[in-house]
């Protein structure tokens, strides 16, 4: 294992932000790992160092194929995380929307630049990232429509899911966008938490990364293959939305199937304890996602459902 410092931020109160990469194998830039660019990512941030622990027995045990290097890079934001901050902690700046960065601009866009400097060489990149509501998805394979997407290589990561959405204007500034316009087959992977550790969640986006690399041939690793994965387009998705505000009680949880009429939740006066309003699910379906936050506003999305056509 090789440690490297991909960039390094002057600081006159605090310690020097240092960026850094573990590298494993020797030879083409392989795969790229890149974990919490945001400072709640703790399970993304967990994620990367499990891999890194993994990466460390496999080199040694000479599972590494030769000529094939991977790099996993935990967190570009620990300035953010050292204090709980979900985005950049002077400007409330979000890193994941300033790349491919610039040297000479904000300090968020010369981070970006440090960072996509190194990593945007590599033939595969690996995001593990959140979303920008609050809630617990199905672990899952994310891609924008660029005309570089791979669905095929996407199915190789075994999880249940391939979402894939069109691109939006704000999207042209993420890593993974730019992975992309610069030839590297790039994919986000989501799991069902973000600040705090899932175990079980975890644990699958870990096998499934090993899963990927191994039919890339850039690994030796034997594991469980996982799912045939189904490939949802992101219009198809059906959102259940809130319309009172007020204490958010939930039933049904991600991976849940659901009927046409099912109670999916409640909302609740906070104040008297009423239930002021009663969340019915508008289709048979399955649960990809759900807001987890307690309080909600009126006309907040709390469910994205996956249509089926299930009859049992």
């Amino acid at each position: 294992m090789e440690e490297r410092i991909l960039f390094e931020l002057n600081s006159v109160y605090r310690d020097n932000m240092r960026i850094k990469g573990y590298s494993f194998g020797e030879g083409d830039n392989s795969a790229c790992i890149v974990g919490a660019t945001r400072g709640n990512e703790v399970q993304q941030l967990y994620i990367c160092s499990q891999l890194i622990s993994i990466f460390k027995q496999l080199e040694h045990n000479g599972k590494i194929k030769y000529g094939k290097s991977v790099m996993v890079v935990p967190t570009i934001n620990s300035y953010s995380m050292n204090i709980g901050k979900r985005f950049w902690s002077t400007d409330n700046t979000d890193i994941n929307r300033m790349f491919p960065g610039y040297y000479l601009g904000e300090t968020t866009q010369r981070i970006a630049a440090g960072v996509f400097e190194n990593v945007n060489s590599y033939e595969y990149g690996i995001q593990f990232t959140s979303f920008y509501m609050q809630g617990d998805f199905i672990p899952h394979v994310r891609m924008m429509k660029t005309g570089f997407e791979s669905i095929e290589l996407a199915k190789d990561f075994g999880l249940p899911y391939v979402f894939r959405r069109d691109a939006k204007p704000y999207d042209t500034t993420t890593l993974n966008y730019n992975w992309q316009i610069w030839e590297t087959k790039a994919f986000s992977i989501y799991t069902n938490a973000t600040d705090s550790i899932d175990i079980t969640s975890a644990r699958e986006a870990i096998n499934a990364v090993l899963s990927f690399l191994n039919k890339r041939g850039i690994i030796d690793y034997k594991c469980h293959e996982g799912y045939i994965s189904q490939l949802i387009e992101g219009n198809a998705l059906v959102n259940v939305k809130s319309a009172t505000a007020g204490v958010f009680i939930r039933y049904a949880n991600v991976d849940s199937r659901v009927k046409k009429g099912n109670v999916l939740a409640e909302i609740m006066d906070p104040y008297t304890g009423e239930a002021t309003d009663k969340i019915i699910a508008p289709l048979n379906g399955i649960v990809f996602f759900h807001a987890n936050q307690p309080v909600i506003y009126s006309q907040t999305p709390l469910f994205r459902i996956i249509p089926t056509d299930d009859l049992i």
